[in-house]
């Protein structure tokens, strides 16, 4: 199978594209600054000039949409809120060019999306079937990207959309900078503590996209969470063991809006996200237990 990616060089990127290569599966990375090409990994330049990646993505048979600036570099200035939307909207706007260009249109588009959508809550429990939207920027932002990907569908192409929630990875997304206060030995509760963490091992995200693309029922929107979501509290105790640090310095919530503006709601505020429709189709997780998922990236 042909799939293209793009964002295929971000935290998720690599993931999908190892496993994806590692099951004999052919890759298209769509890039600003191509490296060179091997057999299976192929480069192709996009969204600049003179750029027609259409010429080498004919025979492309899925495509992953993971492009846009991340939400996790940076303070939240309206400068910077309009460079996440803009930028996922810009290249999702490329995406659907490309379909309309090439003869043989994608079979799958599976675009990210993120359960941002859903409005904060301590009580409720979301799933797939759940109609309540966040009236935030993440949740506007994350509705208008669904919408746009949709568009697809007029190519005869089935679209899916993967609401990843809190992916953890050593090195990469929001764990760093949910460690580093262990590590230096003042971890301790963030806000209330009360805050529900929908967590997700990058390992798991890679696998439910492909699942996504080999399953030909699966369509329209899909959590990508955990079945073991945790309270902020809880997560911060079991990081601390993962790390053999002490969980004991409180960090109050108006230090953390003092420093991250409008980002502090990624960890002051939560949703507990279930993934029904992963579970109902038979998926199963690698990682569906906290200190499993955080002692196999810390190992």
């Amino acid at each position: 199978m042909k799939v293209a990616i793009t964002g295929g060089s971000g935290f998720v990127g690599q993931e999908i594209t190892k496993q994806l290569t590692d099951n004999g599966h052919e890759v298209y990375i769509l890039t600003r600054s191509p490296k060179a090409s091997n057999d299976s990994v192929h480069m192709v330049k996009w969204l600049v000039d003179g750029a027609k990646p259409e010429d080498q993505l004919n025979g492309v048979d899925a495509w992953i949409n993971l492009a846009g600036a991340s939400i996790n570099e940076g303070r939240w200035t309206e400068e910077q809120k309009q460079k996440i939307y803009d930028s996922r909207m810009k290249a999702t706007d490329e995406v659907l060019r490309i379909f309309g260009t090439v003869s043989k249109k994608p079979t799958v588009l599976v675009n990210a999306s993120a359960i941002g959508i859903y409005p904060p809550s301590e009580q409720a429990t979301y799933t797939e079937e759940s109609f309540s939207r966040g009236s935030d920027f993440l949740a506007k932002t994350v509705e208008d990207w669904e919408k746009k990907a949709s568009e697809a569908e007029k190519f005869g192409t089935r679209v899916a959309y993967g609401r990843f929630g809190i992916i953890l990875g050593k090195d990469q997304g929001a764990l760093p900078l949910m460690a580093m206060p262990y590590k230096m030995g003042v971890g301790g509760k963030v806000g209330s503590g009360n805050q529900w963490v929908s967590w997700v091992h990058v390992s798991d995200v890679a696998k439910a996209l492909l699942y996504a693309i080999e399953n030909d029922d699966f369509k329209g929107p899909f959590n990508v969470t955990s079945p073991d979501p945790k309270q902020m509290t809880e997560f911060g105790k079991i990081l601390g063991e993962v790390l053999h640090r002490p969980h004991w310095l409180p960090v109050p919530s108006f230090a953390l809006k003092l420093a991250l503006g409008d980002k502090s709601q990624l960890v002051l505020e939560g949703q507990r996200v279930m993934p029904d429709k992963l579970l109902t189709h038979g998926f199963k997780f690698t990682y569906p237990d906290l200190q499993k998922a955080l002692k196999n990236i810390y190992a």
